[in-house]
């Protein structure tokens, strides 16, 4: 296992290095012109040129592509992640309050979705073609065709316009309590839940009943064990691993955020600052925050590969 472990995460660096000069390079021909974005709009114009030079060596562009990528790369190896040209700040500290609330709402959302989704789907299976597998399966059906924005509007004109329980977007206020803050997080909480359901229940059901067609399925229930024994003992434990997949998937989404519910619920974590650094041509953000999800993907994989052959003893780590 340490062995495996050494071999694969020597194997990532270059994957990284890989992965860092491609994102470099498209964010770079990405059209638009960030040194334009610093400029102020009360400046004057004949003091446009000299803020233009100014601020093109303040982000160090007036220099090569290869020259930029050296400096970028030997920046983030010591922790600078480069400057924000929307925000006139470090990204590290842009991201930083982004990150924290995306975790907050990705903890929940995965708490929610991975106890439902397993509930589900091992009683959709154990009761293949009852009322309840069939309300599973249309529902999954119905939430995978149904855009996510439209379950968040919704959500917000039942639970937020017309009975006016939570409020329709927006955070909580520094110093809120606990409470304030369960408002705020009901709805997108709820929103990116359902979504998740749509696809985990149905993987869980399949690998569920997957396991329940094995021979030593029927062996065991032929030595008279109890079906909660031959559901939980037997089957359950030899399909976690597809059930694991789908966990390590939903962990690396924990930091990830979500485009779409952050910008309809107007919650400031990660998916909404990415999409407002793209329309600002915040290059530097954009390439540090893909690369963050690009090792946090590659973390997740690792893990995962780790976790089969804790879960499974017939998986053999090389």
């Amino acid at each position: 296992m340490i062995k495996y472990s050494i071999k694969r995460i020597l194997s990532l660096i270059p994957v990284i290095f890989a992965i860092s000069i491609v994102l470099f390079s498209l964010t770079k021909i990405m059209p638009g012109d960030p040194v334009s974005m610093m400029i102020p709009t009360s400046a004057k114009p004949e003091q446009i040129p000299q803020l233009r030079e100014e601020i093109t060596k303040q982000l160090g562009l007036d220099k090569s592509l290869p020259e930029q990528y050296v400096a970028w790369i030997g920046n983030v190896a010591q922790g600078e992640l480069g400057f924000s040209s929307w925000k006139n700040d470090d990204v590290k500290n842009v991201i930083a309050n982004p990150l924290k609330n995306t975790v907050i709402l990705n903890f929940f959302v995965l708490i929610f979705s991975l106890t439902i989704s397993i509930t589900a789907g091992i009683r959709s299976a154990v009761k293949k073609n009852s009322f309840v597998d069939q309300f599973w399966q249309v529902f999954s059906l119905i939430c995978m065709s149904v855009p996510t924005f439209f379950i968040g509007l919704c959500l917000v004109f039942v639970f937020a316009l017309r009975l006016g329980w939570l409020p329709s977007n927006g955070m909580p206020v520094d110093g809120s309590g606990l409470g304030e803050w369960v408002r705020f997080l009901v709805l997108p909480v709820v929103t990116l839940t359902i979504t998740s359901l749509a696809s985990t229940v149905r993987y869980v059901r399949n690998a569920m009943l997957d396991a329940l067609s094995q021979d030593y399925i029927r062996t065991a229930r032929s030595k008279g064990l109890s079906e909660k024994v031959v559901v939980y003992s037997h089957a359950f434990r030899n399909a976690l691993i597809p059930i694991v997949t789908v966990v390590i998937a939903q962990i690396g989404t924990l930091f990830g955020g979500s485009m779409i519910t952050e910008s309809v619920f107007v919650w400031d974590g990660m998916g909404s600052t990415l999409l407002t650094a793209l329309n600002r041509r915040d290059f530097y953000l954009v390439i540090a925050m893909n690369m963050f999800y690009a090792v946090v993907y590659l973390i997740s994989n690792f893990i995962a590969d780790l976790t089969y052959a804790l879960v499974d003893p017939r998986i053999k780590l090389d």
